[in-house]
């Protein structure tokens, strides 16, 4: 039985990882569970999953729930201390970290000083903090196993291969709701319509990210830790089906891919029960090779989408700049959802808050927080 502390249980990564939970009734206990402010949604998981420790970043948050399992044996935190107090247990295996933002960067150092293996859905830990993180993991020797889709079908076709023999790697991404369209298409898009992701059904800020394609630029930087390769052997590339969730190929030329239906349960699968495969239940979709006719792929249009070749610069810079990237687009994508600019606006206002900072090499945790504050407050000044 594997023991899990699962931060973000009620997003999306975190739903359906509670989904594997109960499918496998019986693999799993579960620790610890931390979330923002749905302590409805907590309440419910806690009298399914009865877990020890119950985390609500919200202070009200937190008291509501306090009272709502009052009969019940679950401790209530809140807030950081509370994330770093059950990433920094003892008595469990696996710390599955799928809060949005920067957030999730010091309890999962947390996690990796405690020794824990790290199931990894939170981008910004490594976009942001990878110069620490990896260093860190290798120290403590400690996995890091990727839960985002594409790295994980990376991480996979690497299986059994030598690292060091990679060309390139291939992210692939849908293109999102807005694939084919010029900036002058995009000028009076709502929210409404950005949120009609074709494939995936994921939280609203990451959808947007999608549509964007800050995505799949903070998947860029991410991978660049993750596999240890560098920015020119990256690669991009649209694939509408989201069948083929992305590829290694190596320099004799061979490409070794991983392919499967849109379901985020299958890499979150994958690593919570990693280095094992279990059998999936027959109601879970597959592939039908005989039905899908083709696979199409195609280059990203970087003129229109400008935020992905922005990305790559920036996380060739490094220092606190991904950082910058990063809590802008954060507030910028907000400030989108609540009708108070527009969608180019976006990667506009990612790129203004880049272009003023002045890097800082090498960032310790508190830098990179001060960074993010500052990126956030210059673009609530273009909001207000």
């Amino acid at each position: 039985m594997k023991r899990l502390v699962i931060l973000g249980s009620t997003g999306s990564i975190g739903t359906q990882s509670l989904d594997i939970a109960r499918e496998y009734s019986g693999e799993f206990e579960i620790v610890a569970l931390a979330a923002g402010r749905n302590h409805k949604l907590m309440e419910e998981q806690i009298r399914e999953f009865r877990p020890r420790y119950a985390v609500m970043w919200d202070e009200e948050a937190a008291a509501a729930l306090k009272t709502a399992v009052a009969d019940t044996d679950v401790k209530i935190l809140s807030g950081m201390d509370g994330l770093i107090e059950i990433a920094s247990l003892k008595d469990y295996d696996i710390l599955l970290t799928a809060v949005v933002g920067m957030i999730g960067i010091r309890p999962t150092i947390a996690g990796i000083r405690a020794g824990k293996t790290i199931a990894l859905a939170n981008k910004e830990t490594l976009v942001c903090a990878g110069h620490i993180i990896i260093p860190l993991a290798k120290e403590m020797g400690v996995s890091i196993l990727p839960v985002d889709s594409e790295h994980s079908a990376i991480f996979q076709s690497l299986n059994g291969e030598p690292k060091d023999k990679i060309e390139h790697i291939w992210l692939t991404c849908s293109g999102g709701p807005f694939r084919g369209k010029k900036r002058n298409e995009l000028l009076n898009v709502t929210a409404a319509d950005a949120l009609k992701h074709p494939n995936w059904s994921m939280g609203k800020k990451i959808t947007i990210d999608s549509a964007t394609m800050v995505n799949k630029g903070l998947e860029v930087m991410e991978a660049r830790w993750l596999f240890n390769v560098d920015y020119d052997q990256i690669k991009v590339l649209i694939h509408p089906q989201s069948i083929v969730h992305s590829m290694v190929e190596y320099v004799d030329g061979a490409v070794i891919a991983q392919l499967g239906v849109p379901d985020m349960r299958l890499p979150i699968q994958y690593a919570l029960f990693y280095p094992d495969r279990k059998h999936a239940d027959a109601a879970r979709p597959r592939a039908d090779f005989y039905k899908l006719k083709t696979l199409d792929f195609d280059e990203p249009d970087t003129d229109t989408f400008t935020a992905l070749p922005l990305a790559v610069e920036v996380g060739k810079a490094g220092g606190i700049l991904p950082t910058v990237y990063n809590a802008a687009n954060e507030e910028a994508v907000a400030a989108f959802l609540a009708g108070k600019t527009g969608f180019l606006d976006i990667s506009e206002m990612i790129s203004e808050a880049v272009e003023s900072c002045k890097n800082i090499e090498d960032p310790d945790v508190e830098q990179i927080l001060e960074a993010e504050r500052s990126a956030r407050e210059l673009v609530r000044s273009k909001v207000t």
